[in-house]
């Protein structure tokens, strides 16, 4: 065999390997996609701020924040002018957090691929895990921020906030900042159906098109590459596995959706579930642009806060689903990807096909903002 034809066998074997996770995945993106547009047109900031603010009360703002971030789509970094909104307008500092955690870690496009490419248990185990890491950051930050919090702080957190109305929060070009699809209340149904639908398959699906061909890529590379035993070897589970996925996890630029193929494709190779569920959870919840955000709107102590709450919540949750596994006599290898089986595998294709022209229509509007942005910075 030539060098030319082995670099072609190459090729050709990491794209049928990505071509066939993209496969399994596809269906359940567009079921994502939709129920993230309804969500977008039904649910307005207006609608939840009431119960995010100081009248709810420390532990209730903290839950609602949790349990309201769970189904929203969006990343680590696109979240932070949401949520800093939010606060601007009344939210409690511990609410605040705690959307910041539950959003970005999971929600229904991410739920609905966890479902295709992992397992059910793992579909179940992550929003409750993303859940309960954002209501103890929450509830934590509240208790002592009240104790803490004083005029000057008060004053100079409103000041930073102000500050970021101003500017743009989200330098990212792969963060929606804003959103061109804001849906007025009285809009007749179909309006805001079709500005829902825009949402999901335009914005959204442009926010994450460029990370998740990325995640699917790179699963393609693991599935193909990596031989079993040296994932097992050293990712098989353990705490200084899950110590090293959280070092990679939390510097790291990767949404919750993207994040998903890449897990798979590690546990079908040998790692255990709680490691590659360190990654989900660690992954998307932080990155070092969000990190640095989060410290100069929030102050040092609430990002100090932020990150050791995430980072001792993947482990503990880590080490409980590697349990929970070990307990069930579940092999976690042998049953990836099994729960999309029951879908005919034409669908399966329909639904990729379906998906791609949107993809290269949001990677390409994605690149034509961020050359605008460079353009007007120039000037």
């Amino acid at each position: 065999m030539t060098f030319i034809d082995f670099i072609f066998s190459v090729v050709l074997g990491i794209l049928s390997e990505s071509w066939g996770l993209f496969e399994e995945a596809a269906p359940y993106l567009f079921l994502g996609f939709v129920v993230a547009g309804l969500l977008h047109a039904l649910v307005s900031d207006e609608k939840i701020l009431k119960y995010l603010g100081k009248s709810a009360g420390k532990f209730r703002s903290a839950l609602n924040a949790s349990i309201i971030g769970i189904p929203l789509p969006l990343c680590s970094c696109g979240v932070v002018p949401t949520a800093l909104s939010l606060k601007n307008r009344g939210a409690t500092k511990g609410a605040t957090l705690s959307f910041l955690i539950s959003t970005p870690e999971t929600g229904v496009d991410s739920i609905a691929i966890t479902y295709a490419l992992l397992d059910p248990i793992m579909t179940v185990f992550r929003p409750i895990a993303s859940m309960t890491t954002a209501l103890f950051t929450g509830l934590a930050e509240n208790i002592i921020g009240e104790k803490r919090e004083s005029k000057k702080s008060l004053l100079s957190s409103e000041n930073g906030s102000i500050a970021l109305m101003q500017a743009p929060a989200c330098s990212d070009s792969s963060c929606s900042c804003h959103s061109e699809t804001d849906i007025d209340e009285n809009a007749s149904i179909l309006i805001k159906i079709k500005k829902a639908l825009k949402y999901s398959f335009i914005e959204l699906l442009g926010d994450i098109s460029g990370w998740l061909m990325v995640g699917i890529l790179i699963a393609g590379i693991i599935s193909f590459a990596i031989p079993d035993e040296m994932v097992g070897d050293y990712l098989g589970g353990g705490v200084f596995s899950m110590i090293l996925m959280l070092v990679i996890g939390i510097p790291l630029y990767i949404c919750a959706t993207a994040s998903t193929p890449l897990a798979a494709a590690l546990v079908s190779k040998g790692m255990s579930p709680g490691t590659a569920f360190v990654f989900l959870l660690a992954g998307p919840a932080t990155n070092a642009a969000t990190i640095t955000m989060v410290t100069r709107f929030l102050g040092k102590r609430s990002a100090a806060l932020y990150l050791s709450m995430i980072a001792v919540c993947s482990l503990a949750f880590g080490l409980l689903l590697d349990m929970i596994y070990f307990r069930l006599g579940i092999e976690a290898s042998s049953i990836v990807g099994n729960a999309s089986e029951v879908l005919d595998p034409m669908v399966k294709t329909a639904f990729a096909l379906l998906l791609i022209p949107f993809i290269i229509n949001g990677i390409y509007k994605q690149r034509k903002l961020k050359k605008g942005k460079t353009s007007s910075s120039t000037m």
